[in-house]
This record gives C-alpha cells, sequence and structure tokens, in this order.
C-alpha cells in the first residue's frame, strides 16, 4: 500500500517557517520536531519567501478588483440594454 499525502493547514506551515525563518534551528531539527520531512521546510520557507511582496502589495490588489468590478459592472449594464431592446423588438412582432 502506497502513503497517504498528509495536509497540513496554513496556520501550520506558517508556525513551521516563522521558526525557519528565526535561524535557531536548521531545517532538518525543525523538521523532526514537528514530524515533517525537511525537503517540506525548505519548500514551504521558499514559497513564503516568494509570496512576501504580495502582502505588502494589498493596494495595488485592492485597485485590480475595483477595476474589475467597474468592468464587470458596464458589461452588464450593456447586456441589460440588448435584453431590453430584443424584448421591445419581439414585443413588436408577436
Amino acid at each position: 500500500m502506497g502513503k497517504t499525502k498528509r495536509r497540513y493547514s496554513a496556520k501550520f506551515k506558517a508556525q513551521v517557517v516563522l521558526e525557519a525563518l528565526s535561524g535557531e534551528k536548521s531545517p532538518g531539527q525543525i523538521a523532526k520536531a514537528y514530524g515533517i520531512h525537511h525537503n517540506s521546510v525548505q519548500l514551504w520557507t521558499k514559497r513564503f519567501v516568494e509570496k512576501a511582496p504580495e502582502v505588502f502589495s494589498r493596494e495595488t490588489t485592492i485597485q485590480e478588483y475595483e477595476r474589475q468590478i467597474r468592468d464587470l459592472e458596464q458589461l452588464l449594464g450593456k447586456k441589460e440594454v440588448e435584453i431590453a431592446l430584443l424584448k421591445n423588438f419581439l414585443g413588436q412582432r408577436g
């Protein structure tokens, strides 16, 4: 039988990564303490560091969402006009 893949919560991963970033213990020591593979510690730490700038780019993300909402509202308005025109057209012919 094969091993089942374990899933870890984001909170658990963050705790492991923060401990790894503190530099007090090696990835191997941390892995042993938490009962995980040392590659997981290294992978999670790498991912965390790569994604860290996104935490500070919140303003950009909000602006992107606001722009996307405006675009979708505009599209919705156009579709409502099209529907109204089609209903009017069909009502005149029927």
